[in-house]
């Protein structure tokens, strides 16, 4: 008979229902966490973000120590991200090639070999070219103890492998590199200090912990740029480092130097620190420009000198050049003078916390108790273990004859164990009752026991025993002095303040920023003397100016040759208007003034408007622009009239109409006697209607429609018409007279000529 199979019963569908954006917002923080704690933002501990502990680690795992050879860096990637960082290669490399720049770094962990790219912005050559190992303060400062579980590790992504959650660094690297990092609607931006004082600073607290940030700031008075430089604003710091947020005031070096025939030349021998990379290319052309734009006339040659031994930019001058005024020109004018952004923010106990100068000199200390403490605990558990033994191994010199009677009366191993534990003689054969009662009274550890069963026999040897009993003894001084480190404070406070110190001593060096309140800068622009120019514009969009003189001479080549002639003063203006319905304001003072054969510059490269997005429509000098009413005409019909005052703006841009989805200006157009306006399109309508009928619009208005399009038509031509001026025009190879089409209204077909 077939047994009755019972059926479970079914599971209950549970449809739980909740509102998406929560889904979204617990999505999105959680997000956000991660990337501010596993990415982006460096721990206040050991001054690292998580890319760059991985790959210190994975380096001292590898062997790649600073003793030893390099390393190719494409290995250190490659098994960085295998292990630790599933991230990709690029970030990777990133962080090492940072960490071995100390133009960047207040002090290089990471000593590369090859090209790491440089302080004037060269990228770091492909990581299967370069090279790299670990340098000395890296390894013995932030990876030595490691061993001696001083931190905690975790499984890394796959669990294969273990990873610290943070390295057991021992002097305040985030104070002496600095750090950078973006995260979800936060910044890091910590500027490096100099170690010695950085080392003075946590004495300092660990002495007087109530100290103030007042206080210590006497001995760690600001940052240290490795690139050197001048802090200016001294009196603020105090506030910068109180609250961990603020801008520091920085600009480069200067020093003047003698050359032939009685000039001089202004030699910039230190950079500010926001300059490194391609700012300092940038920093040229911006002289460049001064020179171009005769901003100034002192400077007759620019050269970057720049080698491994500083930088050395060198401006030659004229004989009798302004030198003071230059200088503050620069200062002014270019980033040789800027402004560090400063956000002191870091992981602190697990979250990001903006931190000020004591907090993280406190968060810094606690950390070097605690990792001390567990070295430390983790060193007297070693030595009492070898105390045990050592003890276990004197007492079996002193009965070593017995020893030996008990493992030659032995069987096997474990009977010898037992009786030297537990004093079992079963079994044993011994030479004498008075052995056997002796054997009876063992009582050695377990461990005791291994160590006596392990030992050799040249340990026998009078010479070993007695470096048996010094090691003894050393053992127990190293236990005293380990258990007076962990139960008394002050002891524990010796032990942090002696290793900094050592590091102090080893990698400190003089400080390379100075820091002062400094006035200040005031330059004046030299007024230019006042003048009629003659802008050209040619059709390729190169545009230079040049005197009214030079104009007449040359005006029939110049009116044929240019797109746009206009005269205008060198003081003014110029409006462009776009396709795009914008309009760009250029200084006439920044076109070229020149010879009249002279190419020019771009009109876009001293202007806001994108050639590759934007056409010019039409340009005029701003004091006739104001003086007028404009017309405005898109390509789908939609016009308005203008007074030109609304474009008396001093913005470089501004919109000038609004437009719909897809439509552009067509046309903009001074209104002076003109009467009448005729739309062309593209399929040949055509609309003539009285311009009284557009109204006057502000120019954020959109305006009114000018024609009814078909689908798909567009306003391809716009004519004017006065009312005495015939205009004839060529459509499908024959003439048309637009003063002889109907009059119709505004917003209507208008009429298709065949």
């Amino acid at each position: 008979m077939a047994k009755r199979i019972k059926e479970k019963p079914p599971i209950e569908e549970t449809i739980i229902k909740t509102e998406f954006s929560d889904i979204m917002q617990k999505s999105y923080i959680d997000y956000a966490m991660s990337v501010i704690i596993s990415r982006a933002l460096p721990d206040v501990r050991d001054g690292l973000k998580p890319v760059q502990r991985r790959t210190l680690y994975d380096m001292y795992e590898l062997g790649i120590r600073y003793d030893r050879p390099y390393r190719k860096s494409a290995r250190i990637v490659g098994d960085t991200m295998g292990k630790y960082h599933p991230h990709g290669d690029s970030s990777i490399y990133e962080a090492l090639v940072v960490m071995s720049q100390d133009f960047k770094k207040g002090m290089a962990l990471i000593d590369g070999h090859g090209n790491f790219g440089s302080i004037e912005g060269d990228g770091a050559a492909a990581m299967r070219y370069t090279e790299a190992r670990l340098m000395k303060v890296a390894q013995e400062g932030m990876l030595a103890d490691l061993d001696k579980d001083v931190v905690d590790f975790i499984p890394n992504f796959d669990e294969t492998e273990k990873e610290p959650t943070v390295l057991p660094c021992k002097f305040p690297n985030l104070l002496v590199n600095g750090s950078d990092g973006i995260a979800v609607g936060m910044v890091t931006s910590m500027p490096p200090h100099n170690l010695a004082e950085v080392v003075n600073a946590v004495k300092a607290y660990m002495l007087n912990p109530s100290i103030t940030t007042e206080e210590l700031m006497k001995y760690l008075p600001g940052p240290d740029f490795p690139t050197g430089g001048i802090v200016t604003n001294k009196s603020e710091l105090l506030q910068i480092y109180e609250t961990g947020v603020g801008k520091i005031k920085i600009r480069g070096k200067m020093v003047v130097e003698e050359a032939k025939g009685g000039k001089k030349r202004l030699v910039i021998t230190e950079i500010p620190y926001t300059m490194i990379g391609a700012n300092i290319s940038k920093f040229l052309v911006d002289i460049v420009s001064l020179i171009d734009s005769k901003k100034t006339s002192d400077i007759i040659d620019i050269s970057n000198q720049s080698s491994k031994e500083g930088i050395r930019i060198v401006l030659e001058l004229k004989k009798d050049a302004d030198v003071e005024n230059l200088k503050n020109m620069l200062l002014k004018k270019t980033k040789l003078e800027d402004t560090f952004g400063v956000n002191m923010l870091a992981v602190a106990d697990g979250r990001p916390e903006t931190l000020g100068l004591k907090s993280i000199i406190m968060h810094h200390v606690n950390f070097q108790k605690e990792i001390n403490t567990r070295k430390y605990r983790t060193l007297l558990n070693r030595e009492m273990d070898k105390k045990e033994i050592q003890e276990g191994l004197i007492k079996a010199c002193d009965v070593i004859d017995l020893i030996i009677e008990i493992l030659r009366g032995s069987t096997d191993q474990k009977m010898a164990k037992s009786c030297l534990m537990e004093g079992k003689t079963e079994g044993i054969r011994f030479k004498s009752r008075i052995s056997k009662k002796m054997a009876e009274q063992l009582r050695f550890t377990e461990r005791q026991a291994t160590a006596i069963l392990e030992m050799r026999l040249y340990k026998l040897i009078g010479l070993e025993i007695e470096a048996l009993l010094k090691d003894h003894e050393q053992t127990l001084k190293n236990i005293a002095t380990y258990k007076d480190i962990l139960l008394n404070p002050k002891s524990m406070d010796k032990v942090i303040i002696k290793e900094l110190e050592s590091y102090q001593k080893e990698y400190g060096r003089e400080r390379r920023t100075a820091i002062i309140d400094a006035e200040e800068i005031v330059y004046e622009d030299k007024k230019i003397e006042e003048m009629d120019v003659v802008v050209m514009i040619d059709r390729f969009g190169y545009a230079r100016a040049i005197d009214t003189v030079t104009y007449e001479r040359n005006k029939e080549a110049a009116d044929s040759e240019n797109r746009y002639v206009f005269t205008t003063l060198n003081t003014g203006r110029l409006c462009i208007f776009t396709n795009m319905g914008q309009m760009h304001s250029v200084k006439v003072g920044d076109i070229p003034f020149g010879k009249f054969r002279d190419k020019g510059t771009p009109i876009d490269n001293i202007s806001n408007y994108n050639s590759q997005n934007e056409f010019v429509i039409h340009i005029a000098p701003m004091s006739d622009v104001v003086m007028q009413k404009l017309m405005f005409v898109s390509k789908y019909a939609m016009m308005k009239q203008v007074y030109g005052t609304e474009f008396d703006v001093t913005k470089r841009t501004v919109a000038a109409t609004m437009l719909s989805g897809g439509d552009e200006l067509l046309c903009v157009c001074p209104m002076i006697d003109q009467k009448q306006v005729v739309l062309q399109t593209k399929t040949g309508m055509f609309l003539r209607f009285h311009i009284d009928e557009v109204p006057q619009k502000k120019k954020a208005a959109v305006g009114v429609r000018g024609m009814k399009l078909a689908v798909h038509d567009e306003v391809e031509q716009v004519h004017f018409l006065s009312d005495d001026t015939p205009t004839v025009i060529e459509y499908k190879g024959r003439n048309v007279e637009l003063n002889r089409l109907k009059i119709a209204k505004r917003d209507t077909k208008g009429s298709k000529l065949r």
